[in-house]
Parts: structure tokens; sequence; C-alpha cells
């Protein structure tokens, strides 16, 4: 016995926080995981004892570890095929983070878009201060960069937010209802029903990540993408897709189906006033590892032959 602490005291209380810190920095919850786990490596082999505030230095390491990862992922953005979209994530995954600040519980796919759209340095000011409660000074030694600096930095994230729109509230009972509505219409082409569903102003997000088939472009209003999944129909691309889940993916409404060529796809939806004002398809097996290995199960009984969710 050394009669050292147990290194993982301080440590998996904030484990759900950091991975929550990652995941908003990087847009993905594989990666998030990775660097939980290096940050935890580094606090292992840390002068614990020189550490006054574990958590301030456990969120600024998850921090700087996310900061390296944009520098190193910055060119492979760039240079992605069709529209970019967060991992995502099963509402029924271990939650984020736990602060208290009302918008630091939204992980859905737009707030998580226009995190990414601003700087590294704008996203790590905002969401440490913002979201974490970490003060401007453990910031500004984080960013080499003075107190004053990261104020404004955060100062112009919190514009740039402010500018998307906000998440609109929908009963489990509404959700569940035009979730299966347009899984049915979308897979049979219906254009009837996804005129009476979709809002004029929809927009479609499809990421392929240039390894499966997908839109190259986002596909705006309520024309274009009734055409564009009567077209798929009429192609016979979704045909007697099964339903692997039916819940909420990053705070939205949606589902999970099987494929044709054997991966799973997720799809979330906006919904406001009873009608979809966006719709996020997630088609890169890239950043489906998690669900996969989460509905293994469905997948087995799909490939037995079974439908694991009554339409």
């Amino acid at each position: 016995m050394t009669g050292e602490p147990d290194p993982t005291e301080h440590f998996i209380p904030l484990h759900a926080e950091l991975i929550g810190l990652a995941y908003r920095m990087t847009g993905s919850f594989a990666t998030a995981e990775d660097i939980a786990q290096e940050a935890f490596l580094r606090w292992n082999a840390a002068d614990r004892a020189q550490i006054e505030i574990p958590r301030a230095w456990l969120l600024k390491t998850a921090a700087r570890l996310s900061l390296d990862h944009l520098k190193s992922a910055r060119h492979r953005r760039e240079t992605y095929v069709g529209p970019w979209l967060p991992e995502p994530m099963l509402e029924t995954e271990e939650p984020p983070q736990q602060a208290a600040h009302e918008q630091a519980q939204d992980i859905s796919v737009a707030f998580l878009l226009t995190l990414q759209r601003l700087s590294p340095a704008e996203r790590a000011a905002f969401i440490l201060h913002d979201l974490f409660e970490t003060s401007f000074a453990e910031i500004a030694s984080l960013l080499g960069r003075s107190e004053a600096a990261c104020r404004q930095l955060a100062t112009r994230a919190r514009m740039h937010l402010g500018e998307a729109q906000p998440r609109h509230t929908v009963t489990k009972e509404q959700a569940e209802r035009i979730a299966r509505a347009f899984f049915a219409a979308s897979r049979d082409g219906d254009e009837v029903v996804l005129r009476q569903i979709l809002a004029g102003e929809v927009i479609l997000h499809t990421d392929g990540g240039g390894i499966r088939n997908a839109a190259l472009n986002l596909i705006r209003g309520a024309e274009k993408v009734t055409r564009f999944f009567a077209g798929l129909s009429r192609k016979g691309r979704q045909a007697r897709v099964p339903l692997l889940h039916l819940g909420r993916i990053n705070s939205l409404p949606g589902y999970i189906t099987l494929e044709a060529d054997g991966l799973p796809q997720t799809t979330a939806l906006d919904i406001k006033n009873g009608r979809i004002v966006a719709i996020y398809i997630v088609r890169n097996p890239e950043k489906l590892g998690a669900v996969q290995a989460r509905l293994s199960a469905e997948v087995a009984t799909v490939q037995q032959g079974i439908a694991p969710i009554a339409e």
C-alpha cells in the first residue's frame, strides 16, 4: 500500500462532462470517448498533489486535446464530400455532461452545427465558460491569450449561436407519430403524405462522407425534398427498409434503419408546429460505429428475418 489517493476518485464523476466537452468541440462521440480516456491517462501520470482544482485541470486537458484533434482534422474537414453532420448520439447514451445551464443540455444537430461553424478558439472559450463554468483566467492560460481576448471570443460565439434557430418542443406522442409517418412516406415515395408533413422551407441534410451514396448538397424546399424521396422510391432504393430503432437522436425525434447494404442509417427530424423543418440523415459508416454496436442485437434479429419493430 503506497497511501496514494486513487486517481479515479476525481476522474469518474467528471467522465461524462469530459465526453460532453469533447463531443461539442469535435462533433464525434467516438473521438470524445478517446479524448476522455487520454485525459485520464494524463491525469494518472500527473503530480496530482500539485493540482488544486482537479475539475478545472481535467476540463482544460480535454479542451487542449480537442483543439489538437481539430488541428489534425482540419484538412479532412476541408475536403469532406457533401454536407457534414455530427456523429449521431442516441437518447439512451450516457448524458454528455451535467451542467445546469439550459443551453448546455442542447445536443441537437442544429446547435452542434452552429458550434462547428465557430473557430476552434471561439468554440473552446464559449463551451468552457458558458457551458462548463470555467473562468476566463483558466481559458486564457489554455489558449495563450489575454482574459480580455477570451471574453471577446466568447462574446462572438454567443452572437453566432444567437442566430441559430431554437430547438422546438415536441411531445413524445407527436414525435413518434410524425417520425413513423415520415419513415413510411419517404420509404414508399408517398408524395401526398410528404407534402402534408414537410414544412415549405424544409431542409434535407444527407451525410455519406463520400463513402455511401448521399446528396452532395443541401436540398431545400418541400417540393424538392418530396421529389428526392419519390425518386429514391422509384429506383427501389427504399423498398421495405426495416426499422431498427425509434426514439430521439441528438435530442430530436428520429429513427434508425438497416439499409440494403447491411449498414445502419440515422434520421433525425426537427419539427415545428407539427411539420418537419429539417431532416438530418447520417449514412457515413465512419460515424455509425457506436450506433451499430448499440443495435447489434436488433441487426441480428433483422438478418434472421424477424422484424424488430412493428410498423
